[in-house]
């Protein structure tokens, strides 16, 4: 049987579950939504503390929190068959930054490449230092994320 959204949030004034922030290692959404259990165990096993109770009670990332170290503790800790071996590629997300962000303003801010451990954000040198993702080097951790002050970075599917 497959699940139907728009049952489970008839009486909500939302119309779909929000899947953009899944865990990693979650390949097929549908069977996610399908098989889930909304046990919680994902939850209490990520050290970062940054997997949250999310749409309709599935887990979900919020980088706001931090980054995700892709330990595979959440896949590791689930009884169900909701995600691929943890020896494949996490997902195709990437961080993308959006036209608040400080730069574009003229305004020195460099939070971002500081929090990147993977080096993956660089300026572009010009009469204002502008960000640059490096898509080969970005895993789309959200380390960059939660130090942005202007929320210009969202990790996102490629």
């Amino acid at each position: 049987m497959q699940f139907d959204a728009s049952k489970r949030s008839f009486f909500k004034v939302k119309k779909t579950i929000a899947t953009d922030h899944l865990l990693p290692w979650i390949k097929d959404t549908q069977n996610f939504l399908n098989n889930c259990s909304q046990c919680g165990d994902c939850i209490s096993a990520c050290p970062e503390q940054i997997v949250i109770k999310g749409d309709g009670g599935y887990p979900n990332i919020n980088f706001d929190l931090g980054e995700c170290t892709f330990c595979g503790k959440c896949a590791t800790s689930c009884k169900e068959k909701i995600f691929v071996e943890t020896s494949e590629s996490p997902w195709d997300k990437k961080a993308f930054i959006n036209n608040q962000c400080l730069a574009f303003a003229n305004v020195y801010c460099r939070s971002c490449a500081e929090s990147c451990d993977s080096e993956a954000l660089t300026f572009q040198l010009g009469l204002s230092a502008i960000p640059q993702i490096n898509t080969d080097l970005c895993s789309g951790c959200g380390a960059c994320v939660a130090p942005c002050p202007q929320q210009a970075i969202a990790i996102k599917e490629l």
